[in-house]
């Protein structure tokens, strides 16, 4: 099914559950993997992401369909992350010893997974909001638009972000 029949299902009430429980099937995995990215702990990913669904279910039935479900949903996935990570005050670093966090695809040769590495490290350091507006640009490669979407910011702002990201990544891996 797609969104907006899912969303028309959720909303006649009929079979509001089964409808949800279909929505939550189909994004849980990305919204997982974004929200990660950010807050970089399984266990808190996991209770940020059950509060995304919490918060999805509670305001579905007002949802206006301005934009896509899946944009929706990852707004408001990235404002719980952001929430999370403001309550929580700690520093939230990739693990360096996990090569698979940010890559594009799997890699053999251990030069190519030591590249990695460094740059998950370099991730790692950018600020919450610069890490989400990088990956959802270079990994997931989105346009500035659908970003801006999703994150409720202007295109310009996304830009500058992107730009300060790859400026701190580059620093950082030409340091060495």
């Amino acid at each position: 099914m797609t969104d907006e029949e899912l969303v028309h299902l959720f909303k006649t009430g009929a079979n509001s559950n089964y409808a949800f429980n279909l929505i939550v099937e189909k994004h849980q995995e990305k919204l997982y993997w974004m929200i990660n990215r950010i807050i970089q702990n399984h266990d808190d990913t996991d209770d940020v992401l059950q509060n995304v669904f919490i918060k999805a279910w509670k305001a579905l039935p007002k949802f206006r369909e301005d934009a896509s479900l899946y944009t929706w949903l990852y707004r408001i996935a990235a404002n719980e992350s952001f929430t999370f990570v403001k309550k929580n005050r700690k520093h939230i670093y990739t693990s360096i010893d996990d090569s698979t966090v940010y890559s594009k695809s799997h890699f053999d040769e251990p030069n190519e997974i030591e590249i990695i590495k460094k740059l998950n490290a370099a991730i790692a350091t950018l600020p919450e909001k610069q890490r989400l507006v990088f990956h959802l640009k270079y990994f997931e490669e989105k346009k500035y638009e659908q970003i801006s979407q999703i994150l409720g910011t202007s295109v310009g702002g996304l830009k500058a972000s992107y730009h300060h990201a790859v400026k701190k990544i580059e620093s950082f891996l030409s340091t060495d």
